[in-house]
């Protein structure tokens, strides 16, 4: 299924799409829900991001790659940093650039999604956790990460985690294709049997360490290719089988 958030007539509503058609469902898709016979034209409501997590758990360095590319050594283990939920932007949404940084960077990534509450979930049963997944733009102050030492600033400022555009749960989240393009030109490009560590193993990981709300996204990691963003700038972030990500940098 494909599940989303949209806007129309005045309020936030939770929908699945079929086709071009969106069908409004209720309470929402982390519970159990039903339809409440209202269709909506995808193309006439404004999308929001598909969920609205009270934390976003991102991955560093999990493409041989980027590790590479960063000059950093290749991690043991999961490298887990949080961006918080205010970060949190939805497609068509405007990335604001910090007056304090003077470089912000583009990173596309693969999304997890979840879809009850997880606890030490075993490797095994990570699959039963999860809603589905969708696209994540980890966009980073390149220049206070590094004068920080730490990331958090640097990942942390508002609009700095465009999400969308919607969840797909029909997917092989080890073999997709993901593309970053930034005015049309391609600047990422990868495919997701090239992380380090693979999803299963990551929300195991991460549930070790904290506990897991329904709409909490896990963020996969970039592949290489990461750069600067200019004010005026339009960046898409392309994953096979799932959409495109679409906002402007203001």
């Amino acid at each position: 299924m494909v599940y989303l958030r949209f806007f129309a007539d005045g309020k936030a509503r939770y929908g699945l799409l079929g086709g071009k058609v969106i069908s409004e469902i209720t309470p929402d898709y982390f519970s159990d829900f039903r339809k409440t016979g209202k269709k909506y034209q995808l193309s006439k409501v404004r999308l929001l991001p598909p969920c609205q997590p009270s934390k976003v758990v991102a991955m560093g360095l999990n493409y041989l790659e980027h590790v590479k590319e960063m000059k950093m050594s290749i991690p043991l283990e999961p490298v887990i940093f949080i961006k918080p939920p205010s970060a949190v932007i939805g497609p068509g949404d405007d990335i604001v650039y910090p007056k304090s940084s003077g470089r912000v960077d583009f990173e596309g990534e693969l999304a997890i999604v979840i879809k009850k509450k997880a606890k030490n979930v075993p490797f095994r049963r990570a699959g039963d956790y999860i809603l589905g997944y969708t696209c994540l733009n980890d966009v980073t102050a390149r220049d206070l990460q590094k004068t920080d030492g730490q990331w958090t600033r640097a990942k942390s400022f508002d609009t700095f985690a465009p999400l969308g555009p919607w969840i797909v749960d029909a997917v092989n989240p080890d073999n997709l294709k993901l593309e970053t393009r930034v005015n049309g030109a391609v600047r990422q490009k990868a495919n997701t049997n090239d992380l380090i560590f693979k999803i299963q193993e990551i929300v195991a990981f991460v549930s070790e360490v904290m506990t897991l709300a329904p709409g909490d996204v896990i963020a996969t990691g970039t592949p290489p290719g990461v750069g600067p963003l200019k004010r005026g700038d339009t960046v898409s972030v392309k994953i096979e089988k799932i959409g495109t990500l679409t906002n402007s940098v203001a």
